[in-house]
């Protein structure tokens, strides 16, 4: 029992380190889970671990979070002009946050059933892939800072793809935004306040989820994954917005890349 219990911290750190990294947080613990043969009843076990990386990225960004609320009601009910553009840049969030949610919604179920080497493994290079051609393509010198109505629906509609495990939903954002040339700093704030949206849902399911399956499953393994996650998500989400650049993406494009491989390979031959 004491072995399974450190194995729910490493898959927690796991889940804190690949929610906020574009290596994919749902593919990293389906092949962790595998090696570390740990059978998860469904979706559990990771919409509990991300509920821990939401609380993580709330503390992380409650300043941000107060303003634009403060500012979207102050526009709403007292008109105040002065916060209009807070007020758009909600609406701008939940403009992209509404296509991963129809989606999630719509393939929950159908998702849940595809967790297997292959398919992960194929995930992962995919989200390599992109992220070395984004790497390739982008010019730095072509930036802008404010998140525009088009960037919003067009990283909305990228980050769509997140919803199939081996695909990163904090890396499917990048490519969006920077396809669309907006500068990191700006679409990482903007990224990870999507994240929190669209996992506040999440977090609600995965209580219901649990509280029906309470018999089933090892609290204590549980707990501690979630302490673990919410403080590796913390941590790195920190690093990540002081440090990430852009010439970082090709070193986790490669890094999808032979983690896929060795994963799809894996499969066919054990």
């Amino acid at each position: 029992m004491f072995i399974d219990w450190i194995k729910y911290i490493l898959l927690g750190i796991i889940q804190g380190i690949t929610e906020i990294l574009p290596i994919s947080s749902s593919g990293h613990l389906v092949l962790f889970q595998y090696i570390f043969n740990l059978n998860q009843p469904g979706l559990a076990f990771e919409m509990f671990t991300n509920m821990a990386s939401l609380i993580a990225m709330i503390l992380l960004f409650y300043k941000d979070i107060f303003h634009l609320i403060k500012q979207t009601f102050r526009f709403l009910f007292n008109k105040d002009l002065l916060a209009k553009s807070d007020f758009l840049y909600v609406v701008k969030l939940i403009i992209a946050v509404i296509p991963i949610g129809i989606f999630g919604f719509i393939l929950k179920d159908w998702v849940g059933s595809i967790k297997s080497l292959w398919f992960v493994g194929l995930a992962l290079m995919l989200t390599g892939t992109l992220l070395l051609i984004i790497y390739r393509l982008r010019n730095q010198s072509e930036t802008h800072d404010e998140v525009t109505f088009k960037d919003a629906l067009f990283i909305g509609l990228t980050q769509t793809i997140a919803i199939f495990p081996g695909v990163s939903r904090s890396g499917s954002t990048i490519i969006g935004g920077l396809s669309q040339k907006l500068s990191l700093k700006s679409l990482l704030k903007f990224s990870f306040l999507c994240y929190i949206i669209v996992s506040i849902p999440a977090s609600f399911l995965s209580i219901i989820d649990l509280a029906e399956q309470s018999e089933s499953i090892d609290i204590i393994g549980y707990l501690l994954a979630f302490g673990a996650t919410l403080i590796t998500t913390y941590v790195v989400a920190y690093f990540v917005m002081k440090r990430l650049q852009i010439k970082h993406l090709l070193y986790f494009g490669i890094y999808c890349l032979s983690v896929g491989f060795i994963a799809f390979i894996t499969y066919f031959i054990l």
